[in-house]
């Protein structure tokens, strides 16, 4: 048992969510689906979803049709930490619907979430013991929207 699981807030779209996601990551499935047994403060309709408990690569998840009183927003984001340039690539693809917010590997998703989509090396990667060196490398990171790694590699 995870000690932490991330929920996200939605309106109506929990289970499309979760369908959405576990169709891009491996080793994915939903766990549970949960109906509304009676009126909220939602006003959700009875039988309809509440909420959906999913695994990610692995890792746990929840979603919840709560209604509009929150929205899904950059302060929060998931990593996903790529061992090569095909996996950012792939991940970039398939979540990344508003290509005007990418920004340093940072995407977000049709549903608002928000997605860090990195080598998993960029420490390694964004490292110099040359101060010039470390510093051409934020500044060219910083205008990437998504991440290229032999770019940054090639810099010195």
């Amino acid at each position: 048992m995870k000690k932490i699981i991330p929920w996200l807030w939605m309106d109506n779209e929990a289970q499309e969510a979760a369908n959405f996601y576990v169709s891009i990551f491996p080793n994915s499935k939903i766990n549970k689906i949960t109906k509304y047994p009676a009126d909220t403060p939602s006003n959700k309709p009875i039988g309809s979803v509440m909420a959906v408990t999913f695994e990610l690569d692995g890792n746990p998840f929840a979603a919840l049709n709560g209604g509009t009183f929150f929205k899904l927003n950059e302060a929060v984001s998931f990593e996903i930490p790529c061992k090569d340039q095909e996996e950012i690539d792939y991940y970039t693809e398939k979540l990344s619907a508003a290509p005007e917010s990418e920004q340093c590997g940072w995407v977000k998703d049709k549903f608002g979430v928000s997605w860090q989509i990195v080598p998993e090396n960029m420490d390694e990667l964004m490292s110099s013991d040359d101060p010039e060196v470390a510093k051409k490398k934020m500044e060219a990171m910083l205008k990437m929207k998504k991440i290229i790694i032999e770019d940054l590699k090639n810099i010195n």
